[in-house]
């Protein structure tokens, strides 16, 4: 792609005040044939369309698994409760994980576009290959409907489809949303202000194609086949993969920068080099390029955390600013609070594991208690993974809420383009999985003491509806902290890390599934020892009451390190293009709009 064609002209721009900013889009993005792309005929909403249906179709199949997937490994693979909930959380937490590995492809090496289309095409080969293990006779689990043990051959291709679905993922996730958002200008107030609601809107095609997983797709798996229900998301996958490369002409590009380690560590072995030298009493002495030369990316305003990396940008007597400087010895302000931007993020990431460990007791746990209570409605059983669609509508209805009532109101109040912070919103979220925890409880606690009462039909006593309020607590509560997350993720990453900054926030999700893990066998192997296990053989003989009440104090305890983490973090700045304009108390405002 003819990029340098592309800075040349952006240049011409920056010193023409923008004169013709209406018409092309002067952000480092080119065209699909490597020129300035053209506003009125890339990017934008025309574009994200495309992109925001291949996403719907990649969770609709991925939902339509994960959802149904500890039925699977306990009905036909037979495994018990706690090793079941293991696998998943051990698939959901590779699956979650290695778009860090994707992302990091994505940014470096293949760009976006190219990481999503060969991602996708591992994702269908896990697809085919998972329709294979149920009709393919030497990977069926076994001849009849009913297998006593399923075959070697069989776990083997299951297990290797669902793991190659995680690698496709792993490509696909942080490459298409940032890729969705790359087709939105940072330096055009309208495009900025689409960008922002571009988040919410993808995650309402995201529980959409949830929606159809957990009920459309579930269902056949429950009524006809798993092998039907595979056929049908390989046929929805491959169209939407057509779709996507249909969409090409119309997409802004970015091009790939090369490792964005590499900067980061060139800016600590500067530092470290010149840490004997004095800081500058006025930020404006340390080394940065003008507006005008930046090749790629924005020019980010100086901060007053971290003083010790700015010493990378102390232009020492012997080094001239004018001319080309030893990357390894002298780094850019910009360089600089791009790595502060990275190191400030890790206790943000932190205090978001406990969240995330909520998270993900609702493809566990939660779906594992309505396969025993009563799911039959006038006549009509409904398949126990299907409740998790209640998740979704209220993930849904909490980002139409906040987007078309709240976001207006706020922005008024605030003055913030957001309305509120992205911190708060999620610290806001957190606040939905401590009483989706605490209802959880309180639910599971009735339940145990009708089996109490009547331990063959207690459970059937209750409706599966029962279930409903922390489905639904639960799914506005990911519609206000992962929307958020995401969003934070995205915007407060370097430019060339942006792939990876979605990564992060999966990562925070994949991570949270490991710790549910070893949180689980950590409590199991405790109060073992204190005469009775909370993890029995089946949830009639254990008591998940207690796990979900410890997991909402540990929650509570860790929102109060969030706020206190949330209130000392420093936004992203970024400089104004046409003049070098940095606000202190702007942080989240225009200099975070990303």
């Amino acid at each position: 792609m003819e990029q340098t064609k592309g800075n040349e002209m952006r240049n011409i721009n920056v010193t023409d005040d923008h004169g013709d900013d209406e018409k092309w889009v002067y952000d480092s993005s080119v065209d699909h044939k490597g020129r300035l792309p053209l506003r009125a005929s890339t990017g934008a909403w025309k574009a994200s369309l495309f992109i925001i249906a291949i996403e719907f179709s990649e969770r609709l199949s991925y939902f339509g698994i994960a959802t149904s997937l500890i039925i699977y490994l306990t009905k036909v693979i037979h495994q018990d409760l706690k090793t079941a909930a293991r696998s998943v959380n051990y698939w959901a937490g590779v699956t979650t994980l290695m778009p860090l590995f994707g992302g990091f492809i994505a940014d470096a090496y293949l760009g976006r576009f190219f990481t999503v289309l060969c991602s996708t095409i591992v994702y269908l080969l896990g697809l085919i290959l998972l329709t294979m293990s149920w009709f393919v006779p030497s990977l069926r689990a076994c001849e009849g409907d009913v297998c006593a043990e399923p075959r070697k051959a069989h776990e083997v291709a299951f297990f290797l489809a669902i793991y190659l679905i995680s690698i496709g993922t792993g490509g696909h996730k942080p490459s298409l949303e940032s890729f969705g958002a790359d087709q939105f200008d940072d330096d055009h107030p309208q495009e900025r202000k689409n960008k922002m609601s571009f988040f919410n809107w993808w995650n309402s095609g995201l529980c959409s194609g949830l929606l159809l997983g957990v009920t459309v797709i579930v269902y056949v798996q429950d009524h006809v086949n798993w092998g039907i229900a595979d056929i049908i998301l390989t046929v929805v996958m491959a169209s939407s993969l057509l779709i996507f490369i249909i969409g090409r002409p119309y997409y802004r590009y970015r091009m790939p920068s090369g490792s964005p380690l590499t900067p980061m560590l060139q800016v600590l072995v500067a530092a470290i080099s010149k840490r004997k030298l004095p800081h500058p009493s006025n930020p404006a002495d340390l080394y940065e390029v003008p507006n005008s030369q930046k090749a790629q990316g924005r020019l980010l305003c100086h901060t007053k955390k971290l003083k010790f990396l700015d010493r990378a940008a102390i232009v020492e007597e012997k080094e001239n600013s004018f001319e080309k400087q030893d990357p390894w010895r002298l780094a850019t302000v910009t360089k600089v609070e791009e790595m502060k931007l990275v190191l400030n993020m890790i206790p943000i990431w932190l205090a978001t594991l406990p969240f995330g460990i909520c998270v993900a007791q609702a493809a566990t746990f939660f779906i594992k208690q309505g396969v025993i209570m009563n799911r039959n409605i006038g006549g009509f059983l409904i398949p126990p993974a299907s409740i998790y669609s209640l998740a979704a509508i209220g993930m849904i209805t909490s980002v139409i809420i906040y987007e078309k009532i709240l976001v207006p109101i706020l922005r008024k109040a605030t003055g913030n383009e957001r309305g509120i912070k992205i911190l708060q919103r999620i610290g806001i979220g957190m606040l939905f999985s401590i009483a989706t925890m605490i209802v959880a409880a309180l639910v599971e606690k009735k339940r145990l003491g009708a089996v109490k009462k009547d331990p063959v039909n207690g459970s059937l006593s209750m409706s599966v509806f029962w279930l409903a309020p922390q489905f639904l607590i639960i799914g506005a509560g990911d519609g206000l902290a992962l929307v958020g997350l995401q969003e934070y993720f995205y915007d407060q990453v370097p430019d060339s890390m942006r792939s990876l900054g979605i990564a992060f926030y999966l990562s925070v999700i994949g991570a949270a599934n490991f710790l549910s893990s070893l949180l689980i066998t950590l409590v199991d192997h405790i109060t073992e020892k204190g005469g009775k296990s909370w993890f029995g053989k089946d949830l009639n003989s254990s008591r998940l009451d207690n796990f979900y009440w410890l997991l909402a104090i540990m929650t509570m305890a860790n929102l109060l390190l969030f706020v206190f983490v949330a209130k000392r973090y420093s936004y992203k700045n970024v400089q104004s293009l046409a003049v070098a304009n940095c606000n202190e108390d702007d942080h989240d405002a225009a200099g975070s709009m990303a």
